[in-house]
C-alpha cells in the first residue's frame, strides 16, 4: 500500500497537470477561431481582386491586339519601301556605271570591279523578274562591253608589262646554279607587285563571273612569244660576243649596278671545264684547211646552244610560278604546255639541225663534227633531271621531245664512232700521204686525238654505244657497263689501227725505214695512252696492252738494226785472213782486207746518208737507238781496226781507212737528224 503522504502529493501534482492542459487546450481553441476569421477574410480579398483582373483583361486585350495590327502594318508599308527603292536602283544602275564603263579600268580597277558587280546584278534581277523589259537589254550590253574592257586591260597589262629577258640576267642566273647566295638573290621579277596584283584580280573575275577562258590563250600567247624571244636574245648575244671579242661574258653581278658591268668569263653550266674541238677538228678534217674562223663558230654555237638549254629550264621554272597565280589550278598544265611550246620546239629543232650536221659531216669522213654532239648530249642528260621536272603534268608528245632528241644523238654518236673505228681500218694505202722520213702518220695522231677526247666524255661515249646494244645486259647498263664498252671501243681503234699500219708500212721498200715508221708510230701510241691516261681505261678490258706495245716498239728496234748488218758483216771476223806476224801477206789477202775496208765504209757512208733523213721524233727513243747502234758498230769496227790497221795490205792506207772509231760514232749521232 502507498503512504497516504504520497498518495495527496501524487494528487496534486496530477491536478497541476491537468490544469495546463486544459490551458492549453483553451489556447488552441482560441487560434483556430483566429485562423478561420483570417482565412475568411483572405479568400474574401481574393475573390475581389480576381474580380478586378476579369475586368480589368477584358478592357485590355482588344487594345492589344489593335497595337500588334498595326506594328505589322508598319513593317509591311517599310518592306515594300524598302523593296521598291531596291528595284529602282536596278533601273539606276545603267545610268549610274555607263560612264565608268566606257572609260574603262586602267588607274581604277577596284571601283571599275565594283560597277560591274552591280551591272551583273542588275542582270540577274531583270532575268528573274521582267524579262521582256528593254533594261535587260541595256544593262546586258553594258556587262559584255565591261567584260570585253577587262580582256582588253589584261591584254595591255600583260603586253607592256611583259619584257625581254636581258641575256645578262639570263647568265646570271645560270651560273648562279653553283653559289646558292647568289642563286637566292636572283629570282626574276616579271610583273611588278602592283600589276600583278591587277592581272590576278581580272583573271579571276574573268573565270568566275565573266565565263571566259580566252585570256589564257592571250596570256599563253604574249609570255611564250617573251620567252622565246628571251632564248633567242641569249643566243644573238653569244653570237655578237664571240664575233666581237671571241669571249662571251656576263657583265651583271647581282649585288651591282647594271650600268658598271664587271666582266667574267662564262663557264658551261655543269661543266667541270670548257671543250673545244678547234685543234682536232682541223686534225680530223679530210681537207687539213685553215679551219679556224669555221671552229670557233662551230664552238660559239655549242656554247649557246649548252646555255639556252639551261636557260630555258630556269625560266620555263620562273614562268610556271608566274603562271600559277594567274591561271587557275585546273587550267595550269595546259596553259604551260601551249606557252613553252615554242622554244622548246626551237630548242628541239636546233639540236635536229646539229644532228644532221653531224650525220652528214659522217658521211664525209669529218668526224671532228660528232665533237659538238659530246658535249651537248652530256649537258641535256645532266638536265633532263630538271627538264622532266618542269615538264611534269605536260602532254606526252611535250615530255617526250627532249628524250627523242638524246636518243637521236646517241644514235648519230654511236654510228660516228662506229664509222670512225672503221675508217681507221679501212683508210686507204696512199704511197703520197706517208711521211717520207718514217714519222708519225696522220692516221695515228688523228686517232689518238679522237680518243683523247673521248676521256672528257668517257659516260657519254658509253652511253652512245650502250644504246646501240641488244642484249639483256644494255638495257640495265651501269657505269661499270659503259666503262667497259668504252674501253673495248678504244681497243678496237687501236687494234684497227695497228693493223692499217701494218699495211701502210708495206709501201716503203727499205725494211729498215718501214721498222722505223712502225717504231715511231707504235711509241707515240704508248706514250699518247699514257700522258692521256687512255692506257688505264685501254687496261679495263686489255690488261697487258702496254707490254704488248713495249715489245712491238723493241721488235722494230731490232728489225731496224739489221739494217746495219750489211756493214758490220764487212768487219766480222767471219771468212776474214788469218796471218802470222811478220808473214808477208799474199795478194788474195790483202785484196780481201781492202774489200772489207771498202764495203764497210760505202756501206757506212750510204746508210747515214738515208738515215739522216729519216726522223725519230722522240728524244729519249732516238738516243736509244743512236746508242745502241754505236756500242754495236764501235766493237766491231774497233775491234777490226785494230786487227788491220797496222797490217800493209796497201800502200795508200788512208784511202781505206778513212774513218777512226771516234767519227763513226759521231756520223751515227748524226742518225735520223734533218738537220745535220
Amino acid at each position: 500500500m502507498i503512504p497516504p503522504q504520497e498518495a495527496s502529493v501524487r494528487r496534486r501534482e496530477i491536478e497541476d497537470k491537468l490544469k495546463q492542459e486544459e490551458e492549453t487546450l483553451s489556447f488552441i481553441r482560441d487560434s483556430l477561431e483566429k485562423s478561420d476569421q483570417l482565412t475568411k477574410n483572405m479568400v474574401s480579398i481574393l475573390s475581389s481582386f480576381e474580380s478586378r483582373l476579369m475586368k480589368l483583361e477584358n478592357s485590355i486585350i482588344p487594345v492589344h491586339k489593335q497595337t500588334e495590327n498595326l506594328q505589322r502594318l508598319q513593317e509591311n508599308v517599310e518592306k515594300t519601301l524598302s523593296c521598291l527603292d531596291h528595284v529602282i536602283s536596278y533601273y539606276h544602275v545603267a545610268s549610274d556605271t555607263e560612264k565608268i564603263i566606257r572609260e574603262g579600268p586602267t588607274g581604277r580597277l577596284e571601283e571599275y570591279l565594283g560597277c560591274m558587280a552591280k551591272i551583273q546584278k542588275a542582270v540577274e534581277y531583270f532575268q528573274d523578274n521582267n524579262p521582256d523589259s528593254p533594261e535587260l537589254n541595256r544593262v546586258k550590253f553594258l556587262f559584255e562591253r565591261g567584260k570585253e574592257s577587262l580582256e582588253s586591260e589584261f591584254r595591255s597589262l600583260m603586253t607592256r608589262h611583259s619584257k625581254v629577258i636581258s641575256p645578262v640576267l639570263i647568265l646570271d642566273l645560270i651560273s648562279g646554279e653553283d653559289d646558292m647566295e647568289a642563286q637566292e638573290d636572283m629570282t626574276l621579277e616579271h610583273l611588278s607587285e602592283s600589276v600583278l596584283h591587277d592581272v590576278i584580280r581580272i583573271s579571276r573575275w574573268l573565270v568566275e563571273y565573266g565565263r571566259n577562258q580566252d585570256f589564257m590563250n592571250v596570256y599563253y600567247q604574249i609570255r611564250s612569244s617573251q620567252l622565246d624571244r628571251s632564248i633567242k636574245g641569249l643566243k644573238e648575244h653569244f653570237r655578237k660576243s664571240s664575233s666581237s671579242s671571241g669571249v662571251p661574258y656576263s657583265p651583271a653581278i647581282p649585288n651591282k649596278r647594271k650600268d658598271t658591268p664587271t666582266k667574267k668569263p662564262v663557264k658551261r653550266p655543269g661543266h667541270e671545264h670548257d671543250f673545244r674541238v678547234k685543234h682536232l677538228s682541223e686534225a680530223l678534217n679530210d681537207k687539213h684547211g685553215p679551219l679556224a674562223g669555221r671552229d670557233d663558230m662551230l664552238d660559239m654555237e655549242i656554247d649557246a646552244y649548252i646555255h639556252c638549254v639551261s636557260a630555258f629550264v630556269k625560266l620555263a621554272q620562273s614562268e610556271y610560278q608566274l603562271l600559277t597565280d594567274i591561271i587557275p589550278e585546273h587550267h595550269q598544265k595546259k596553259t604551260f604546255d601551249s606557252l613553252i611550246q615554242d622554244a622548246l620546239d626551237g630548242l628541239m629543232m636546233e639540236g635536229e639541225n646539229i644532228v644532221s650536221v653531224a650525220r652528214k659531216a659522217i658521211i664525209r669522213h669529218d668526224y671532228s663534227a660528232v665533237l659538238t654532239v659530246f658535249p651537248i648530249l652530256r649537258h641535256l642528260k645532266q638536265t633532263k633531271p630538271e627538264f622532266d621536272q618542269v615538264l611534269q603534268g605536260t602532254a606526252a608528245s611535250t615530255k617526250n621531245k627532249l628524250p627523242g632528241l638524246i636518243t637521236s644523238m646517241e644514235t648519230t654518236g654511236a654510228k660516228a664512232l662506229e664509222d670512225f673505228a672503221d675508217n681507221i681500218k679501212n683508210d686507204p694505202d696512199k704511197e703520197y700521204n706517208m711521211p717520207k722520213d718514217g714519222t708519225v702518220h696522220e692516221l695515228t695522231s688523228n686517232a689518238i686525238l679522237f680518243l683523247q677526247q673521248l676521256l672528257d666524255f668517257q659516260e657519254t661515249a658509253g652511253a652512245m654505244l650502250a644504246s646501240q646494244e641488244t642484249s639483256s645486259s644494255a638495257t640495265s647498263y651501269n657505269s661499270e657497263f659503259s666503262k667497259r664498252l668504252l674501253s673495248t671501243y678504244i681497243c678496237k681503234v687501236l687494234g684497227n689501227l695497228q693493223l692499217n699500219l701494218l699495211s701502210k708500212s708495206k709501201v716503203y721498200e727499205d725494211p729498215a725505214l718501214r721498222a722505223i715508221f712502225l717504231h715511231n708510230n707504235y711509241n707515240y701510241i704508248l706514250k699518247s695512252l699514257e700522258k692521256s691516261e687512255l692506257i688505264h681505261l685501254v687496261a679495263v678490258t686489255q690488261k697487258t696492252a702496254e707490254r704488248s706495245y713495249r715489245d712491238h716498239i723493241e721488235q722494230q728496234i731490232q728489225t731496224y738494226q739489221r739494217s746495219w748488218l750489211k756493214v758490220t758483216d764487212y768487219i766480222s771476223e767471219k771468212n776474214l785472213p788469218v796471218f802470222q806476224p811478220g808473214v808477208k801477206l799474199r795478194d788474195k789477202e790483202r785484196q780481201m782486207i781492202k774489200e772489207r775496208f771498202k764495203g764497210f765504209n760505202d756501206g757506212l757512208e750510204e746508210l747515214c746518208k738515208i738515215q739522216k733523213a729519216w726522223a725519230i721524233p722522240d728524244t729519249e727513243q732516238r738516243d736509244k737507238i743512236r746508242q745502241a747502234q754505236k756500242h754495236i758498230v764501235k766493237e766491231n769496227y774497233g775491234a777490226f781496226l785494230h786487227r788491220y790497221a797496222s797490217v800493209p795490205f796497201t800502200k795508200n792506207p788512208e784511202k781505206y781507212i778513212k774513218y777512226r772509231v771516234e767519227q763513226v760514232e759521231d756520223m751515227i749521232e748524226r742518225l735520223f737528224d734533218t738537220s745535220a
